[in-house]
């Protein structure tokens, strides 16, 4: 996946990583683009 993505594993693992709260919509849209998937957002009121 790190391939995919042109980056490096230590980069790949602070992505995956759940603690890691600073992951930009913009890295989320790269990374799904890397497994041939689309990124979807949605909002629902609670």
């Amino acid at each position: 996946m790190a391939e995919r993505m042109a980056t490096n594993r230590s980069h790949l693992d602070r992505l995956l990583d759940p603690e890691n709260e600073g992951v930009t919509l913009h890295t989320l849209k790269h990374t799904a683009a890397a497994v041939g998937m689309r990124l979807e957002l949605k909002l629902h009121q609670s």
